[in-house]
This record gives structure tokens, sequence and C-alpha cells, in this order.
């Protein structure tokens, strides 16, 4: 009996991370289970972008960059790769042609051998430009193919067909070295996947390589590998124990396992030495808090599609709100905005486009506020979704967005975005007194506020570990027996920098001259980004008087009523319950 080998990437420390950290875990703990993974025998890497690129400098104080250039010194010469979201590479949002270009020059830059890029609407055109440019800065590109079950009773996309559609589509227009399925839901039936897998090897032939990406989420990815195999897939991703299975992939021991007497050779490991690898895991990460959820299958994912990495993403924001009481029914409330929003397959952004929603239809009340991503992407400004949105949404979209439906190329508009050019942020870090290195421009645009925040060394450090609520850092003023210090809190320790000249706190009140004071409450629980009015300030009813950011996302606080604003208890990066008092008005 002939044996195939099949390629094995180990997604621990970027899927891995992702899925069970929201990416939140440091280089200097983890750093020492590279090299065990080497000596393992692990030669192909999942060591960046996606969700984690971006995590680096919101939550850890480093730089991605310098993260990726530490772990290729330790590779010894491995495949190693990164996530691109087509069009967005890894920024927040759309990236303009300069901005794509530019992704591929640094990440070629900082040792990325294969970028494997999808398109969340499975929309072609946004694979077209940015594998050119991958291409072009000398990586191997990936193309994909995302997939999932719809919930039960839904139909229109996300069969066999539908991926043969987006596949053909692809062989025609896109430059790319391997083809990927990515099942970030892990919702993918099995006899499904085998049809799938089946269909791209006879349009493709034996040469090309065939990837299956899954999750453990739903409780079926072992199960969906091994349909994989039996097809003919010549790659799967694994990641290594206590990273693995629950939210992440199922652990590589375990396939290893479920393999034997089969006519595979998952990347020629030794199950004895992947053991040890994952005994120096286990202690690298031993003092971090591991979210229940992330250890777990959820029998409701297949009803409410939501991807591992961004499900352990969104509830660590809901424990840093308070929140997290609210999971279950945000969850629930998925699937009928999955529905309504044109069968866009939940994986970053649209798996957050879809959370954002749902977590607005269960805080405001149902489609009374709409997010402004999922409006976007169902007005037609991310791409063509794979069915048409529901009009009734299309239209509640178009009238609280104040923009109209189009079917322009999202990079042309893009392009026409200043604040989408390499110049405008080139100039930005120029007023702030930053070096205006290619990387740190695109730290600038592609993680924008946060990401000077992070350039001026005034990031947090928000890490959760063991019997620490959160390891935070950060100066603050305190006042101790009359006199005023400045005290530095890093990673536990306290250090009192220096004594600090006597603080006067600004009055941020008018006494108000009538009874009818209106207070303004906050309407979820966040933090304060923005306030754009202050006290004496005079406003009108629906005039915005503040932004909360919540969930990834911001919250406009309108005034309800017209007067002066009398008294502002908060300050910017406050943090802010349900409830709350964000302002006070002195109707006229």
């Amino acid at each position: 009996m002939s044996i195939k080998y099949i390629d094995v990437m180990d997604t621990t420390f970027r899927d891995g991370f992702q899925s069970v950290f929201g990416g939140r875990v440091l280089m200097s703990d983890f750093l020492p289970a590279v090299d065990a993974a080497v000596e393992a025998g692990i030669k192909h890497f999942e060591f960046g972008g996606g969700a984690r690129f971006q995590s680096l400098f919101f939550y850890l104080k480093e730089n991605a960059f310098e993260m990726m250039d530490e772990f290729a010194k330790r590779a010894n010469g491995a495949n190693l790769q990164v996530l691109a979201r087509g069009i967005n590479t890894v920024m927040l949002d759309t990236g303009s042609r300069e901005m794509i270009d530019l992704f591929a020059k640094l990440f070629a830059k900082h040792s990325t051998t294969t970028v494997r890029n999808f398109d969340a609407l499975n929309d072609v055109n946004n694979l077209i430009y940015s594998g050119k440019a991958i291409k072009k800065a000398g990586m191997k590109h990936e193309a994909v193919v995302t997939i999932m079950d719809l919930p039960p009773g839904c139909s229109g996309a996300h069969d066999v067909d539908f991926y043969e559609k987006v596949l053909r589509e692809i062989i025609d227009n896109v430059e790319f070295d391997s083809i990927a399925f990515k099942d970030a839901t892990g919702t993918a039936n099995p006899n499904k996947i085998y049809h799938t897998v089946k269909m791209a090897r006879k349009l493709l032939g034996d040469n090309v390589h065939i990837r299956l990406h899954t999750h453990e989420t739903a409780g079926m990815s072992v199960t969906s590998y091994i349909a994989a195999l039996e097809a003919g897939v010549d790659g799967i991703d694994l990641a290594a124990a206590p990273v693995s299975g629950g939210t992440s992939q199922p652990d590589i021991i375990t396939l290893l396992h479920a393999t034997k007497g089969m006519p595979y050779s998952l990347g020629n490991l030794d199950m004895e030495k992947v053991l040890e690898y994952e005994e120096v895991l286990k202690e690298c990460l031993k003092d971090y808090f591991f979210p229940p959820e992330a250890t777990q299958v959820n029998p409701i994912i297949p009803f409410s599609p939501m991807p591992g990495g961004a499900l352990t993403a969104n509830t660590q924001m809901m424990r840093d709100n308070k929140i997290l009481h609210k999971f279950n029914e945000v969850i629930k409330a998925m699937r009928e905005v999955v529905e309504k929003g044109g069968f866009g397959t939940s994986v970053t952004p649209v798996s957050q486009f879809y959370w954002q929603q749902a977590f607005n239809n269960v805080m405001f009340g149902p489609w009374k506020k709409i997010a402004p991503g999922y409006g976007k992407m169902v007005l037609g400004y991310f791409g063509k979704t794979p069915v048409s949105p529901d009009e009734e949404v299309i239209k509640l979209a178009s009238d609280q967005l104040g923009l109209e439906p189009t079917d322009e190329n999202p990079l042309d508009i893009a392009d026409r975005d200043e604040r989408k050019k390499i110049a405008y942020w080139k100039s930005l870090l120029e007023k702030e007194g930053i070096e205006t290195s290619e990387e740190n421009i695109f730290i600038a645009a592609s993680c924008q506020e946060k990401g000077i925040a992070f350039l001026k060394n005034e990031s947090p450090l928000m890490v959760r570990k063991k019997g620490e609520e959160m390891a935070n850092s950060g100066i603050y003023t305190v006042i101790v027996d009359g006199e005023v210090f400045n005290v530095e809190v890093k990673e536990g320790k306290v250090e009192i920098k220096n004594e600090a000249k006597p603080v006067v706190k600004e009055e941020t009140t008018v006494e108000p001259t009538k009874e009818d004071v209106i207070e303004v409450l906050s309407p979820v629980p966040g933090t304060v980004w923005k306030i754009l009015v202050n006290p004496g300030d005079k406003v009108n009813a629906g005039d915005k008087i503040m932004i909360l950011e919540s969930m990834k996302m911001e919250i406009d606080i309108p005034s309800p009523t017209s007067g002066i604003i009398a008294h502002i208890p908060v300050k910017i990066n406050d943090s802010v319950s349900e409830g709350d008092v964000l302002a006070t008005i002195e109707e006229e």
C-alpha cells in the first residue's frame, strides 16, 4: 500500500492563539515552544496575519513585524504562512491598491513564505489584485474558497455547486500556487467536504496542492479531515495542546491517532516528539486564563455560525465590558442576521459584521440600529454577496447610514479615500513626531488610532492570566497624603516615576439654571472614544455629542433634546456600563 504524504500546517501560534485567547499571548511567553515545535519536526507554521496582527498592537504592546522576525530566526527554514483577507489584507477595512502593495512588500520583507488569501463574500474580484501583489512580492499565493453550512432551512449558496462556481472563477482570473477550502466555523458537514474536495481535484488535476482548514467548534473537525483525506486533499491544518480542540483546530496527536492504519503520513511527524513539544507549550501557557467557551464544542454553532477565532475574541471583549451574560442571546440572534445578510461566509470581517449586528439587535432592539460594517456589506461596499440581501434590511441600512447601494469596485472606492493613502498616514506620523518608516505607516493605516497609540507607547497591556482580573499597564497620577506622584504600572510591577506637578481638575459642570435637566445614558457598555462637546455648548436634538467604542464598533451618542450641555462626568478612555450617565443637558 502506497503512503501519501500530507502536509501539516501548525496553526498554534496564529489561529490557535486567536481561537483560544483572542490572540493575546506575549512573544516572550511562547517563543520557547517554537523551538520545541521545530525540534518535533514541524516544517510549516501559520505565524502571523489575520486578527492576530492587530492584537499585538491593541493588547500586547508588541510589534507584529518584530514578532515575525523573531519567529523566523527560530523556524529553521520552515514554510512561514500568514492569513490575509483579500482587499482588506490584515487591515480593519478595505485597503487601497497602494496599501495592498505595501502589505505584500512588508510581509515578504518580514520572512513570509506563503499568504493564504480569502474573501469572506467569495467575490473573486476581491482576490485578483491582492493575488497579483502577493506574487509580485515573491511570496506564494494560496487562494481560498470560504465554506460553511447555512443555518437549517436556508438555501441558495454554500453547496458544492456554489463552490465549483467560485473555484472556476478563481482558475480563470487569479494567479495562485495552491487552493484552500477554509471553514472558520467548523460547520461544513463532512459529506459536503468530501464532494467539494472531489470536485476540486477533478477541476485542478493532480498537480495543484489542495488544503482544508476547519475548526472543532461544532464538533466535526476530525470527521471532516478524514473525509477530505479520502477525497484527495494534500494538506490539513492542526494545532498543539493546550490550544487545540474547542474553538481551535483539532490536535496534531489526535489526527496522528485517527489516521493509524490509513495510507497517509501526516508531515512525517512522530507522536512522541509532538507530545514533548506540547508539554513545552503547556508550560509556556500555564499562567494564562483559558476561557471555558474556548475549550468546548458548542452545538448551537450550526444554527448561528461563529468562527472559533472570532468567538473568543468577542467573549474576551464581553468580559472586558462585563456583559458576558449576553453571549447566548447574541449567538442566537446571529441566525436571522446571517439569513438576511446575503450568506457571506462567517469569517472575518463578515463574521464580525454578523456579530455586531446581532449584538445591536440584542442591545437596542431588532433592526433598530444597523452596524456600519453590516450595513455597508448589504449595500455592496465590500463586493457582491453570494445572494441578494433582504430588501427591507437594505433600505434600513441605506436610511440609517445615509448611503446608496452600489456595485462599484471596492478598490476604486478605497483609492479615492484620503485616509487610505500612504501620504495621509505619513503626514500624520510626521505631525506626531513618529518615524515615518514603511512599517510605521502600515501600522498606523491598518490599526488607525490604536496604531498611533502603540507607536507613541500609549497602548495598553491587556493579557488575562490566572488569578488576575487583567494584566494592565499604564502611567497614572495618584495623590498620597496630599502629594502628587506619577506611577507606572507595567506587567504587575509598580514604579514611582517622579513627583508630579499638582494637578488642578478642570471643572466640567455648568450650573443649571432650570430644573429641566436631562441625563444622557450609555446605551451599551464600552469605552469613551471621543467627546465632541464641552459644558456650556448649545446642542440641538439629534446632534452627536460623544462616541463610544464597544465590541469594535463606534457607537454615536446623540443629544436627546435641544439645550445646553450642563455636565460631562466622563473623560476619554473611561470605561462605562450600560445606563451610566454620559452627560446632562439643560433643556431650553
